[in-house]
């Protein structure tokens, strides 16, 4: 099983922005615990500021992948390319927010990406994404049988 994990804008700097927010650990070194705990799965994580290699990374792996887990960031409140992007790929998609997102600034309510998402989860920092991951594997099982 290979999960692809994308990161969008701002999200390098996890562990030292707002740590109040996103909490003290880089995303790389929470990674090593997901490996750790998730060893028969290959884990790939990529993580860009830019909304066109966001993208790219999706129709890339969006065929290849047995699922993704994406946080957009700010891009999952206005990018409709985005969007398309995983309405244009077969591979289910979980959105991932570490925060709150509707705890937060009204704008951040709305996701446009939502929509051609399999499901999401926010507000349990890192731990969002192991609780995509957990996800991912029961939809995996499942569109195998």
């Amino acid at each position: 099983m290979h999960i692809e994990i994308i990161n969008g804008p701002n999200l390098n700097l996890l562990g030292r922005r707002e740590p109040e927010k996103y909490g003290h650990s880089s995303f790389e070194d929470y990674l090593l615990v997901l490996k750790s705990r998730y060893p028969d799965i290959d884990l790939n994580y990529y993580q860009s500021n830019i909304e066109g290699e966001i993208v790219n990374e999706i129709q890339k792996s969006g065929f290849s992948a047995s699922g993704i887990i994406l946080n957009a960031g700010g891009y999952t409140h206005t990018s409709v390319s985005i969007t398309d992007a995983i309405a244009a790929i077969n591979a289910p998609v979980i959105e991932v927010h570490i925060t709150n997102i509707a705890a937060r600034e009204e704008f951040r309510h709305t996701s446009l990406m939502g929509r051609n998402c399999t499901g999401s989860i926010s507000g349990f920092g890192l731990d969002s994404y192991r609780l995509a991951i957990e996800a991912l594997i029961e939809i995996i099982k499942s569109i195998k049988k």
